[in-house]
């Protein structure tokens, strides 16, 4: 499904409960009061997925001031996420959307062309849902670099 219409801001943001790469079920209605990051990435330890979940790893002191919680989703397993995240050292949930359900609700799985193959795909994407549950900011198409920037200014325009 590729013509999934992609979640928009204004709207109300999909439920989910995935379970993280701890064993933890977690649930976005349990997050409310609170700006929550939600980004789809493609695939654990890869050039790019690295460089997006250590640029919000180093931003973890802003985004707590903020009272933003980061959640990353992939179709990777709990066991993946959880060496991704040690690797790393992320300070952060990865959630296993192994079947792609939550991301196909987002709009985050798409056909994808690579070198003319097409298949598809997480498109990395962030969404940003506000304290009420509601999509605040999409990113679609999410080019790693200075996008954790681009995040932390659109959570302080929520909060003022």
């Amino acid at each position: 499904m590729s013509d999934t219409p992609w979640v928009e801001a204004g709207d109300k943001a999909p439920a989910f409960t995935l379970t993280s790469d701890s064993g933890e079920k977690v649930r976005l209605s349990e997050l409310k009061g609170q700006p929550v990051v939600l980004y789809f990435y493609p695939k654990d330890d890869t050039p790019g997925c690295t460089l997006e979940a250590c640029a919000f790893r180093d931003q973890s002191a802003r985004l707590k001031k903020l009272g933003a919680v980061v959640l990353g989703v992939s179709p990777d397993d709990a066991a993946s996420h959880e060496k991704f995240r040690e690797k790393y050292e992320l300070n952060f949930p990865l959630l296993v959307d192994a079947d792609h359900k939550i991301a196909e609700k987002y709009g985050a799985w798409r056909e994808k062309n690579m070198y003319g193959k097409k298949s598809l795909g997480i498109q990395r994407s962030t969404f940003l849902i506000d304290p009420a549950g509601k999509v605040a900011k999409v990113w679609k198409r999410v080019k790693v670099d200075g996008h954790d920037q681009q995040v932390l200014d659109a959570i302080s325009e929520l909060a003022e």
